[in-house]
């Protein structure tokens, strides 16, 4: 079967390059992504699998029919959305809209997504059970899998498995994580209250300023000092705004931020742990504060399980050299993490740089991608997928 999949996705890899380039080419943004979504929409109904659009707002599923002798349901997710970059490659198929670029890659998942379901649809009689494919929308805003969840596509799904493209490891290699693979993710948004005065007399006000200021440091100390270096935990300040003119007192300050961490244990305690701190520095000065933290994506934890099938898979398509166990998780986020409290599931990391050349990271201008890595993806998820079928659920 392992030949075969892989005679399929050979005779598919002109056509997935074609489909890739034509994504590539249109890219859309977060909770826009009409136009891929009728293209993706089409090439599943060519295929023969059952299609419902407009599901979590611009988001597909296509649901392919196994022999009903097994009452599990496999889903696969694919993200589809680009981000708000110029691209700067000089590709020919470079995008065409001014100011938007698929620089993370959503344009392969979106292909690998399309070319698993082409290869899986003439291996129908060896499935013995439904697969769901899953074509999300929002995933860089951290939405699109909470609005598909919201419209019922985990409904019935026993095990889900993703992918994401990572330009720092070369074209055909396969990675699998066990456990955690990526951060959890939350937002702050914190308002430093003073009281303005005259620059020339800071003792009659209270300069929201400086002590904005004070948090920020005494945020990142006390991480260094009170957390365990072992549980990270990355707390990053993006957006300061405050203040009027050069010579008056600021009496607000706003920061923006957020918070990275991979184990619940400690996300749970980093909003009162976050406050206790603001309240420390704001107290003595006389200043007030108003926080909202904002609950993000959770991180993404792998099931064993299904890592195993993947990194089992990986290493009889293509051998034990071109598959890698990684060692450290990331404290980017995935809002796949989503479907994860819904069902078990696993994401792997696909390489998609070239050899010997530096690659520009995810959300660059220059942003690319080894097209090699396509065929690699697909029959990758497609044996997984295959192999699940075969074991005992």
């Amino acid at each position: 079967m392992l030949t075969r999949i892989k005679h399929l996705t050979e005779t598919l890899t002109p056509r997935l390059i074609e489909i890739r380039r034509h994504l590539h080419c249109h890219p859309e943004l977060s909770g826009q992504e009409y136009q891929t979504s009728a293209y993706v929409a089409g090439v599943l109904s060519s295929c023969g699998l059952q299609v419902q659009e407009g599901v979590g707002k611009t988001g597909v599923v296509g649901e392919l029919k196994g022999q009903d002798r097994d009452s599990r349901r496999l889903a696969i997710r694919t993200d589809m959305d680009a981000l708000p970059i110029q691209e700067m490659t000089q590709l020919e198929f470079a995008s065409r809209k001014p100011g938007i670029m698929h620089a993370c890659g959503h344009d392969v998942h979106t292909t690998l997504g399309l070319g698993t379901a082409m290869v899986l649809a003439q291996l129908q009689d060896h499935l013995s059970g439904n697969t769901r494919f899953l074509f999300q929308p929002a995933e860089e805003i951290a939405q699109g899998a909470s609005w598909m969840i919201a419209d019922g596509v985990m409904e019935g799904v026993s095990d889900i498995l993703s992918v994401h493209v990572f330009p720092s490891i070369p074209a055909g290699i396969v990675a699998v994580r066990y456990g955690a693979l990526t951060a959890a993710a939350d937002n702050l948004d914190l308002i430093i209250v003073g009281e303005s005065g005259h620059g020339a007399r800071p003792h009659e006000a209270v300069d929201a300023i400086w002590i904005a200021a004070q948090v920020v440091t005494t945020l990142q100390q006390a991480i260094s000092r009170t957390q365990n270096p072992l549980r990270p935990v990355v707390l990053t300040i993006g957006q300061i705004s405050g203040g009027r003119a050069p010579n008056v007192i600021a009496d607000q300050v706003r920061l923006k931020g957020t918070v990275r961490s991979l184990h619940p244990e400690t996300r749970e305690m980093l909003p009162d742990w976050i406050e206790a701190i603001v309240a420390s520095v704001c107290k003595p000065y006389g200043a007030r504060y108003h926080l909202d933290y904002q609950r993000g994506v959770p991180a993404v934890t792998n099931a064993p399980k299904l890592t195993q099938l993947i990194e089992a898979a990986a290493q009889e398509a293509w051998g034990c050299d071109r598959v890698q166990v990684l060692s450290e998780p990331s404290l980017g986020a995935e809002d796949f993490s989503m479907y994860l409290e819904q069902a078990p599931g696993a994401m792997f990391r696909l390489g998609v740089g070239f050899p010997d050349q530096a690659n520009p990271p995810l959300h660059h201008p220059q942003f690319v991608v080894d097209e090699a890595a396509i065929a690699t993806g697909v029959v990758t998820l497609a044996y997984a997928a295959y192999q699940y079928w075969q074991q005992e659920g």
